[in-house]
């Protein structure tokens, strides 16, 4: 189900004249997504579109259900068997999901003129929208999967763990299918790009484009701390693709001298059990807490860390500026495209600990330069645009790549 998006001010649409498509009609969109991820958040600035996803529809915003199909059964058997033990050592249930939801998708899809499908679903239906003479962009969230697969296979060998399953055949061979055959891959930040380019892909096919975050739902609030020691907080799964191994080593013996106070909001992944229980009674878990609960917790926070080794743009570095948070995070978060190194925060190495360490001694310090970085944190996420400003990049992206030639 796919129709005309109200935010378009002016008229797009598809018409064939010598091989390219002539602006002339609204045009029509849709969107997928295996899981919620950014593309809930570009589906509600696109206001009135297909939305198809394997997120189960009770999920779904209400605001969105009416224009939205899901198919969540393998994605709901997927989240399941990952909250038993033992934790699962391949990625059968995931690869499992999208098997399912990518055909069905590619069957369902209504009359469109763009599908924004994000990567790992689209392969089928981009190729059904080829055949309708329409346009299919790859929206990738993370780095390409290749260097994805490097550095988590080096991470896992680093902490002596088995390394993750990226099958060298099907899953792997639907990402680079897609990668080859979209008319457009999205990506939200320069490492992300950076390594499609180092792979061989033209970055005339290549676009970035930043998220957003809900000012609305992410400001300063006025919550008084329970007690005066400084909080260092860690938002996200606990996994070794977030780099929990190495905030727990930085923040160890700043805790054992009673000098900060560590809080890690999220779930902590199956692979990371092990290294995070070796850290027991170093760190406080909130567990996992809704977006809408989200501010308070960073409010209540003094600087937040993310030494991720492999992100596309971690949106709760954004989250964390807005509630007026100092950022210490790694290149490889998308760190670049919200702050600016020793301005909003710090970014430093991935693996590195004890830098991680060093910038949080140097907050200690500098109370009120710590200070002045939060608050040109939140005005620096101010000015960045929201999503609104996300939504206006991707409806750009839409109009140059249906003003693309037709091969």
């Amino acid at each position: 189900m796919a129709v005309d998006a109200l935010a378009i001010k002016s008229t797009i649409g598809m018409s064939r004249d010598r091989g390219r498509v002539v602006v002339q009609s609204p045009m029509r969109i849709a969107i997928s997504s295996i899981g919620r991820f950014h593309m809930f958040d570009l589906t509600r600035q696109m206001v009135k579109l297909g939305l198809y996803t394997g997120y189960p529809k009770f999920k779904v915003d209400s605001h969105l259900k009416p224009i939205t199909k899901t198919r969540p059964y393998w994605v709901m058997a997927e989240y399941l068997r990952h909250h038993m033990r033992p934790a699962p050592r391949t990625t059968w249930w995931a690869d499992h999901a999208l098997e399912d939801f990518a055909p069905w998708l590619a069957r369902h899809i209504g009359e469109a003129d763009i599908l924004d499908a994000l990567a790992g679903t689209g392969w089928e239906a981009g190729r059904v929208m080829h055949n309708r003479g329409g346009r299919w962009i790859c929206n990738r969230g993370s780095s390409h999967i290749l260097t994805q697969k490097q550095l988590l296979e080096e991470e896992h060998t680093r902490w002596q763990l088995r390394p993750p399953f990226f099958d060298m055949g099907r899953p792997l061979e639907r990402c680079l299918g897609e990668y080859a055959e979209a008319d457009a891959i999205v990506v939200p930040s320069e490492f992300a790009r950076r390594s499609f380019l180092d792979h061989g892909v033209s970055s005339e096919r290549l676009y970035k484009c930043p998220y957003g975050v809900d000012l609305t739902l992410f400001s300063p609030r006025p919550v008084a701390k329970e007690n005066h020691r400084f909080r260092v907080v860690f938002v996200g799964g606990a996994s070794l693709r977030k780099g929990i191994g190495y905030f727990l080593e930085a923040m160890q013996p700043l805790v054992k001298d009673r000098v900060v106070e560590t809080w890690l909001i999220g779930a902590i992944a199956p692979e990371a059990r092990a290294i995070v229980s070796n850290h027991a009674g170093e760190f406080i878990h909130q567990g996992v807490q809704p977006r809408a609960k989200l501010a308070e917790y960073l409010s209540r926070s003094d600087v937040m860390v993310l030494p991720s080794i492999e992100e596309g743009l971690a949106l709760v570095q954004a989250q964390a500026m807005a509630c007026g948070l100092p950022v210490i995070a790694t290149p490889n978060t998308g760190a670049e495209e919200l702050f600016t190194h020793g301005v909003e925060g710090f970014i430093v190495p991935i693996r590195d600990p004890k830098a991680v360490r060093e910038k949080v001694e140097w907050m200690l310090d500098n109370p009120v330069k710590r200070q002045e970085m939060g608050t040109a944190a939140l005005q620096r996420v101010k000015s960045l645009g929201g999503w609104d400003r996300y939504g206006e990049r991707c409806l750009e992206i839409y109009r140059k790549v249906l003003c693309q030639k037709v091969d």
